[in-house]
């Protein structure tokens, strides 16, 4: 099966192929600790749109830029300039907007015959009427929180590799990955509390789900605390703290955090190739009813299971996947090869 189309490109996110069917997407902002501003969060569902449609990607990993953060969560000037910051104001004035005069340069018009236009509208006021603000404001979280919900819907399985820090928006994200693995110095927070909201685009909802732990996940969402690789390691968050880089005593810290990553990132680029290596009907298939189970009672997903498998059993795969692990008698083992979806 032919590519469907080119991928999205935005300079926010770097997008690899490091192994065969495994595609790496790099949030790209670290100069700012690859905090989010909108034009990211709204490119984000276009990207994870095209990797789940391409027959071409089995596994995805998803880390971020530069030695210091996964993100640091939402740039604050996302806040500070946006609907949460826009306070009702009087409508603005009726007074036509003045009419502004060009002339064409030379090169595009000899004559240099002048031309007017109008000064572009301005954007929309912000609604003055509570139920109007409101309308506007629920309209803004859930085109975020759809954004965010593009990874979990993804088919293809996602492993997130977080270093440095990883707050706000980046447990948001994290926890709409499949597979969360860290680094020895990463750091956590749930930060929204001190921002003066509640976290609205997954964490409160995700979370808990994620860890089992109802009493933790109160603790720092609540109290917005920082907590370490251990602590999210012992609660359930991460599955795996990558082992620490073997560097002098004497290394700075930002050598420290770099090698962590490299040791990180190489881990992700194991599990997503062993990955990549099975059956994509197998694989997806496992992803879609572990997370379609985990929102419904046992029964209804034995039920989903049964009707699922009741086509996906008619595969090829499963004769190859048999026939290549020495299956039957005198049979050899040899690696499986599956074709694209």
């Amino acid at each position: 099966m032919a590519e469907s189309s080119s991928p999205p490109t935005s300079h926010y996110f770097n997008l690899t192929y490091p192994l065969p069917y495994v595609a790496h997407v790099e949030i790209n902002r670290p100069e700012k600790l690859n905090a989010f501003i909108e034009p990211m969060w709204l490119h984000l569902p276009r990207l994870f749109s095209h990797l789940s449609s391409s027959p071409s990607i089995r596994a995805i990993i998803l880390s971020g830029a530069g030695p210091k953060a996964f993100t640091a969560g939402l740039d604050i000037t996302a806040i500070t300039s946006g609907p949460l910051s826009q306070s009702a104001a009087p409508p603005p004035s009726a007074t036509p907007k003045p009419t502004t005069t060009h002339t064409i340069p030379p090169y595009s018009q000899p004559t240099g015959t002048p031309y007017t236009t109008q000064t572009p509208p301005p954007p929309p006021p912000t609604p003055t009427d509570p139920a109007r603000l409101a309308r506007s404001l629920l309209t803004h979280i859930t085109t975020f929180q759809s954004s965010l919900t593009s990874l979990e819907t993804c088919p293809k399985p996602i492993i997130a590799v977080l270093h440095g820090h990883c707050y706000g928006l980046g447990i948001d994200l994290s926890l709409c990955a499949d597979l969360r693995i860290c680094t020895p110095s990463a750091k956590f927070a749930v930060k929204e509390v001190d921002l003066g909201l509640a976290a609205d685009v997954g964490t409160l909802s995700r979370l808990g789900k994620v860890t089992g732990n109802s009493s933790w996940v109160k603790d720092v969402c609540i109290s917005a605390r920082e907590f370490d690789a251990h602590e999210a390691l012992q609660f359930g968050f991460v599955s795996r703290i990558t082992s620490p880089a073997a560097l002098p005593s004497a290394s700075e810290d930002g050598e420290m955090q770099a090698k962590e990553k490299e040791t990180a990132m190489s881990a992700a680029l194991q599990w997503a190739s062993t990955v990549a290596s099975k059956s994509p009907i197998a694989v997806q298939g496992t992803k879609e009813l572990l997370n379609w189970s985990r929102d419904h009672s046992v029964a209804d997903g034995l039920r989903y299971t049964a009707v699922w498998n009741g086509a996906m059993l008619q595969t090829e795969d499963v004769g190859r996947a048999m026939r290549a692990g020495g299956v039957g008698k005198g049979k050899e083992k040899k690696k499986p090869r599956f074709e694209k979806l």
